[in-house]
C-alpha cells in the first residue's frame, strides 16, 4: 500500500468524469495507468465517434507515446471520477526497472492487445472477403487482358486463395456465385468476364 500511495504522489493524476484526457492527434509524451474509475477510449471514423473500449482499475493506455513517439491515435475521455499515474518515457522505465510485476503486467497486457488486434483484422478481412476476392479477380483478368482475356479456374483459385490468405473452398466459393449472378462466366476449367462493372462494384466494398 505504501508503494502505491508514494507512485500516486509522485506521478498521480486525477479527472472528473467526462474530462477529455487527451484528444485523437494530439502530440503526446506520456502514457498512464488506472488506479481507480473508468475511462471511454473512442476514434472518429468516418465522422462518427467509435467507442474501442472501456478501461478501468490496472487498466493502462496512451503507451504509444512513449513506445514509437507518435501522436495520440484515440480520444479518451473519463467516464467516473479517475485516479491514474501518469509516465512520460523516462519515469515508465525507472518504474519498471524496480518492478519486476508492473513491468510483466504491462507486457502481458500489449501481447493481450496485440492478440486482439490481430483477431480484429481477421475478422475484417473475414467481412470483406469476398471483396478482396473480386478485387483480385479483376486484376487476373487485366493482367490476361492480352491473352485472350480467359484465366484458368483452377489456377486462378490457388493464386488468390494464396495472395489473400483464404482457404481455396472459400474461394472457389465466391468465383461460383460471382458465375450464378453472371459476372463471370465459368465453362469447364475456364472463366471469362461478363461483367465488369459489377464486379468492380463489388471489389470496391473492401474497407467498408
Amino acid at each position: 500500500m505504501a508503494e502505491g500511495t508514494n507512485l500516486f504522489q509522485k506521478f498521480g493524476h486525477s479527472a472528473e468524469p467526462g474530462t477529455i484526457i487527451f484528444k485523437e492527434g494530439e502530440e503526446g509524451d506520456q502514457m498512464y495507468i488506472i488506479r481507480s474509475g473508468r475511462v471511454k477510449v473512442t476514434r472518429n471514423i468516418g465522422g462518427q465517434e467509435l467507442t474501442l473500449a472501456i478501461l478501468e482499475k490496472s487498466d493502462f493506455f496512451g503507451e504509444m507515446a512513449i513506445i514509437n513517439l507518435v501522436k495520440r491515435t484515440a480520444t479518451v475521455t473519463a467516464i467516473d471520477r479517475v485516479e491514474m499515474l501518469a509516465f512520460n518515457r523516462q519515469g515508465f522505465l525507472s518504474m519498471i526497472n524496480k518492478n519486476a510485476q508492473i513491468a510483466l503486467n504491462v507486457i502481458d497486457k500489449l501481447c493481450r492487445r496485440l492478440q486482439n488486434a490481430n483477431l480484429q483484422i481477421h475478422q475484417l478481412a473475414k467481412r470483406n472477403a469476398q471483396g478482396m476476392v473480386a478485387l483480385n479477380l479483376r486484376h487476373a483478368f487485366q493482367g490476361a487482358a492480352s491473352q485472350g482475356g480467359s484465366l484458368l479456374f483452377d489456377r486462378t483459385v490457388e493464386d488468390i486463395a494464396r495472395g489473400i490468405e483464404l482457404s481455396m473452398e472459400e474461394v472457389r466459393k465466391y468465383l461460383e456465385e460471382f458465375n450464378s449472378a453472371g459476372f463471370i462466366l465459368l465453362e469447364s476449367n475456364t472463366l471469362r468476364l461478363l461483367d465488369s462493372e459489377k464486379l468492380d462494384q463489388i471489389a470496391e466494398n473492401v474497407g467498408h
